[in-house]
């Protein structure tokens, strides 16, 4: 079992930054984090391989959020820039041993979740 422990998240205004981290109890082979606004379906926004460190990213995040891991502490962390509005939701570390994350990954092949990180984005 893999445990996946969160921290970041909050309140920021639009055009705002903010950081999430997640540590992992046991490294898998990718890494990464998927969002869930009100109504709608949990969807990927990034992930990261741990032995190569290549990363993947949805269009609607490309050039504003950036993933990076560090290996010696087996975390990853999530910064986010330029925040929109349409970036509030619920922000949940994923892990899976499937495979690498990509924008086609789907929420089904993930094995390991964190408890989620409540993003808020103010305009």
């Amino acid at each position: 079992q893999v445990e996946l422990v969160e921290s970041g998240g909050g309140l920021v205004q639009a055009g705002g930054s903010l950081r999430l981290s997640c540590s992992a109890s046991v490294r898998t082979f990718s890494m990464g984090w998927f969002r869930e606004a009100p109504g709608l379906e949990r969807e990927f926004v990034t992930g990261i391989n741990w032995s190569s460190g290549s990363t993947s990213y949805a269009d609607s995040v490309k050039g504003r959020f950036t993933i990076s891991r560090d290996n010696a502490k087996n975390t990853v962390y999530l910064q986010m820039s330029s925040l929109k509005p349409e970036d509030a939701a619920v922000y949940y570390c994923a892990a899976t041993n499937r495979g690498a994350m990509r924008p086609t990954t789907s929420s089904y092949a993930v094995n390991y979740w964190g408890r989620g990180s409540l993003v808020t984005v103010s305009s």
